[in-house]
């Protein structure tokens, strides 16, 4: 297999950890979205026709989309299951999921915020307030939902599910960016107790090769 990434990109990251988690090898090829690689012609027509990383190719089939990806990993390598087949559990685990991938991370991802700047003529100091309100408004239901449905050191149980794989790395952007996270008490306590697990630092943007500190 081979995973299309970029090392700070948040969807990547999701799909770095669910890599790591089902102790699959995969090779890593880069995509600076910085500089546009992934809107170029042959990355486009090649791997991805939706212009985005992350892209997942396993022999003659490509897949985009992380939350995608990670279901074709949890239906091919079952082991640890990330998204649980119960109805119940299943429906959590998709329900504060999708709170990160539908309602926090399309509006604060790079394209959004480069057009706020450069096109709509946003300032530096409103661009940071509009990240910081809707990691607010997401995180804030985030937190909602782990004191009423979340258990154990996880979101939900003693396992990582796809919650946590979507969880880590808002909250690593969020601060990056400089947000105020830590009111977000049981949300925070599940990142730390992810962050002393080896896959999801195995998946950490400073581990990746094509990680700069800039």
């Amino acid at each position: 297999m081979q995973i299309y990434s970029f090392f700070n990109s948040s969807t990547s990251y999701r799909v770095r950890i669910a890599l790591a988690l089902k102790g699959l090898p995969c090779d890593y090829q880069p995509v600076n979205i910085r500089v546009g690689e992934h809107r170029a012609a042959d990355y486009v027509a090649a791997i991805n026709p939706s212009a985005v990383v992350p892209a997942l190719v396993d022999g003659d089939f490509h897949l985009g989309q992380s939350m995608a990806i990670i279901d074709y990993l949890d239906a091919c390598h079952p082991e640890p299951r990330l998204i649980p087949q119960a109805a119940e559990p299943r429906a959590r685990v998709l329900e504060l999921a999708n709170v990160i991938a539908c309602d926090i991370h399309p509006v604060n991802n790079m394209r959004i915020l480069r057009y706020l700047q450069d096109t709509l003529g946003v300032t530096p100091e409103q661009k940071d307030a509009w990240y910081q309100h809707w990691v607010d408004e997401g995180l804030g239901a985030v937190e909602r939902l782990l004191a009423q449905h979340g258990r154990g050191p996880w979101c939900f149980g003693d396992q990582p599910t796809l919650a946590d794989c979507c969880l880590v790395p808002q909250i690593a952007n969020a601060q990056r960016m400089g947000c105020r996270t830590e009111r977000f008490e049981r949300t925070m306590a599940v990142y730390r107790h992810a962050c002393e697990h080896p896959a999801f630092q195995q998946a950490e943007p400073q581990r990746q090769p094509d990680y700069t500190a800039r």
